[in-house]
């Protein structure tokens, strides 16, 4: 049996004034993620630790944030370009974990909506998408609320 796993990273800065997106879906919140997509740390380390697996590179290869035809992109959109490139290559994802760093806002009360919106664009059962939430202790850039940054490991399998 082939089995594959890749781990993924993404961070962005926060500012007042732009839109907060994780997991596939808006947060309110006084700040937002600063970007050329919708700035969606956890959909972005996810998509890295997809094309990791594979050793297909990266987010930025694959989707260039110098193409202003992914400028604004909803992340969901390239969550999907990147399920289909597994399945492409004759693989399926098995599991996901991930982790999302940020000290506010609190993300208890999002994170089965969006483990059910991942797990609907991945064609997968919310079992199989672990998303967790964790602040820093007010240490670092998160801590002081500069940006958000997720981790994410995914184990894929050959069909």
């Amino acid at each position: 049996m082939d089995i594959r796993i890749g781990h993924g990273y993404d961070v962005h800065a926060l500012a007042t004034g732009e839109s907060l997106w994780l997991g596939g879906i808006q947060i309110e919140h006084e700040k937002g993620t600063v970007a050329h997509s919708d700035g969606d740390v956890l959909i972005h380390a996810i998509c890295d630790a997809m094309l990791g697996a594979l050793a297909l590179g990266d987010i930025g290869k694959h989707f260039p944030d110098t193409d202003a035809a992914y400028k604004n992109i909803d992340s969901k959109k390239l969550l999907a370009e990147c399920n289909a490139l597994i399945k492409k290559h004759g693989f399926e994802i098995n599991n996901i974990d991930s982790t999302i760093c940020a000290q506010r806002p609190k993300l208890r009360p999002y994170i089965d909506t969006m483990r059910n919106t991942l797990a609907e664009i991945l064609q997968l059962n919310a079992g199989q998408v672990s998303v967790k939430a964790t602040t820093t202790e007010k240490l670092g850039f998160t801590g002081r609320e500069e940006g958000m940054e997720a981790h994410a490991v995914v184990l894929i399998i050959k069909k």
